[in-house]
């Protein structure tokens, strides 16, 4: 789960990361009643959606009087706001975040995220700030500074100076770079995040170090403990159908494809789509409906998949272990029925506990459903479906 850059500031500040002034707005009024209250006499109008790359799709404005806070506000409200890191369609910009401008004289990058090969925590810094990793590592690799967090005991207290230092920050500024590093450490593991970047970590010329931006992004199996966290979600920056699985314990990603897939267990969701790729065709998303695959549950698959209307078939790929063959043989057929699914070529392959009930079930339900014994016979079904109708 990804938040606003403000909800990402409010808790770095809550652990005592130093940012500027800035407050979220809704509207161009609210924006500007925001800068009368902030003070100051120049401001930065920040478009808040759930991608990077903001200011280089002009989703970052720099603004000298109320009047262009006004119009910074009306420019970005309402509208998609297309980066490098959206896709064509771009995020909608429902609210903007009002920032003091203060001048300052460096920027540095910083950043934390979970290396799962290591099981540690990965801190990451450089001289320059501003650009995305990808690029600081491939125009300045040298200058990657890393450190690897001991899980027993944390980030520690000289390891975050040993990086400031090498940084090239003067003594006055260590001791606030270390606060911030620690702070930003203890935001990154008491929140269960994945990922804090603070991009770029400014300082100012009375070597204040603050944080300019800041993203984050959390893992979802330990939002159960977060009330805080998932109260911060933005459904508006997701997509529909991830946001609708969500509430019925799906795990649904929504991909470029034709051919949609309802599969059981995430690894053999991922060895369909290799094989519907290996058979020439392009899957239109993962969907695990996991253990549970019962008629109702069935049915919001068949909903979700087929509300994407570049999918000309779907491919159901059940091995049941936990559950029966016959129980997913029925579930499909009503799901058919219920949602009267016509026009899209369906292929289902079947194995596990009673496949054969399963299988007699389809065969008997008078609908024009596509049976296969494996997964490739079943991929390339559907993909030779998919041409039929394309």
């Amino acid at each position: 789960m990804d938040v606003h850059e403000y909800q990402a500031k409010e808790i770095l500040a809550s652990h005592g990361v130093d940012i500027p002034p800035g407050t979220v707005a809704f509207s161009p009024d609210q924006a500007v009643y925001a800068a009368t209250e902030l003070g100051g006499s120049h401001w930065v109008v920040k478009a808040q959606i759930h991608a990077g790359a903001r200011g280089k799709a002009g989703g970052v404005k720099f603004c000298r009087t109320y009047h262009e806070v006004q119009q910074a506000a009306r420019d970005l409200l309402g509208k998609r706001l297309v980066t490098g890191q959206t896709g064509p369609e771009g995020k909608p910009v429902q609210r903007v975040y009002v920032e003091v401008a203060d001048p300052f004289e460096r920027e540095i990058y910083l950043g934390y995220v979970l290396d799962r090969k290591l099981e540690r925590v990965r801190v990451i810094a450089s001289k320059h700030g501003g650009m995305e990793i990808e690029e600081i590592a491939k125009n300045t690799p040298d200058e990657l500074l890393q450190v690897i967090v001991e899980p027993a005991v944390g980030l520690q207290q000289f390891q975050a100076r040993e990086l400031a230092f090498q940084l090239g920050l003067n003594i006055k500024q260590v001791s606030r770079a270390v606060k911030t590093i620690m702070g930003a450490y203890r935001a990154f593991r008491d929140n269960d995040a994945t990922m804090l970047e603070i991009n770029p970590l400014v300082v100012t010329k009375d070597d204040k170090v603050l944080a300019l931006d800041a993203k984050m992004s959390f893992d979802d199996n330990a939002l159960f403990r977060r009330r805080n966290i998932v109260d911060m979600n933005d459904p508006s920056q997701s997509d529909p159908r991830e946001a609708q699985a969500l509430e019925h314990s799906l795990n649904y990603i929504g991909l470029d494809g034709e051919i949609g897939c309802i599969v059981n267990g995430a690894g053999l969701a991922m060895a369909t789509m290799d094989m519907i790729k290996h058979a020439g065709g392009s899957p239109a998303n993962f969907l695990d409906v996991g253990g549970g695959a019962s008629p109702e549950r069935v049915a919001t698959a068949f909903r979700l998949v087929l509300s994407d209307r570049r999918v000309k078939a779907v491919l159901v790929n059940i091995f049941a272990g936990i559950n029966r063959c016959d129980w997913v043989a029925q579930g499909v057929v009503d799901a058919v029925r219920a949602e009267k699914i016509e026009g899209v070529p369906l292929v289902v392959r079947l194995a596990g506990t009673n496949v054969e009930a399963g299988k007699k079930i389809i065969a008997e339900s008078g609908i024009p459903i596509i049976q296969a014994d494996t997964l490739a016979e079943a991929a390339e079904k559907a993909v030779a479906a998919y041409k039929s109708v394309k």
